[in-house]
């Protein structure tokens, strides 16, 4: 097991044993914790109590963080020629077709979302190799399908986030950085539990949130009290 260096030490040094923190405090002591010289990502890691092995148990879905994630995305739109300007005002930074289809085919994905049109689908599916992997195939329901391609763009660049239950039933999704301020995460933290609560299936019997932990990157988790959390 590798040694913790003295500023991970310290950092577990504020998290007490045992004890389990609102949401409000939580995203105070994640700031506290973190002794990364960059600007560490903040993250939510959800385990719910679901059997994602069942279909009408998987959880996914779609949102939008009032704050943003403070990541920059580098958005590619895959349209059709007419929806080139629309794509390009809402600030897109690759748009296109053929030529850039002809590129990822060749191993090109300096990109973080693709967007495209139902039109451009037959085309777009023949990535699926590449992106499928990467999970950067466009998806209807993550709202990456669809013909209103500057609203699609305008709202993955304003902090629209696609998060899905992984195979442990766990969601894990980046809500902020640490140079939020605290309120921020917050707010953001809070809007991705609602989302997810509206999203519990009806055939999951049991405690639905079973465990919520907020982390940032490196930094030890802090578990959340799920009552603590107005709305879920």
């Amino acid at each position: 097991m590798a040694r913790l260096t003295k500023n991970q030490k310290q950092s577990l040094s504020k998290i007490e044993v045992d004890k389990i923190y609102s949401l409000d405090e939580a995203t105070k002591l994640v700031k506290e914790i973190t002794t990364t010289k960059f600007d560490a990502s903040v993250d939510l890691d959800i385990r719910l109590g679901v059997d994602p092995r069942k279909a009408n148990q998987m959880v996914r879905g779609i949102a939008v963080l009032p704050h943003g994630t403070g990541k920059t995305v580098r958005v590619l739109v895959l349209c059709t020629p007419d929806k080139e300007a629309e794509a390009t005002a809402a600030g897109a930074d690759f748009v296109g077709l053929d030529d850039y289809i002809t590129k990822i085919e060749q191993g090109w994905v300096d990109f973080d979302i693709v967007i495209t049109m139902p039109s451009c689908m037959a085309k777009v599916g023949k990535l699926g190799k590449v992106l499928g992997p990467r999970n950067l195939m466009p998806n209807p329901k993550s709202g990456t399908v669809t013909t209103e391609v500057g609203k699609a763009v305008s709202d993955v660049k304003g902090g629209k986030i696609d998060f899905k239950v992984d195979k442990t039933g766990i969601v894990h999704a980046s809500i902020g950085k640490v140079s939020f301020a605290p309120e921020k995460i917050y707010e953001n933290a809070l809007e991705l539990l609602q989302v997810i609560s509206k999203l519990k299936p009806s055939s999951a019997k049991g405690t639905y949130f079973q465990s919520i932990h907020l982390s940032s990157t490196m930094s030890p988790g802090i578990k959340i009290e799920t009552k603590s959390v107005s709305g879920i």
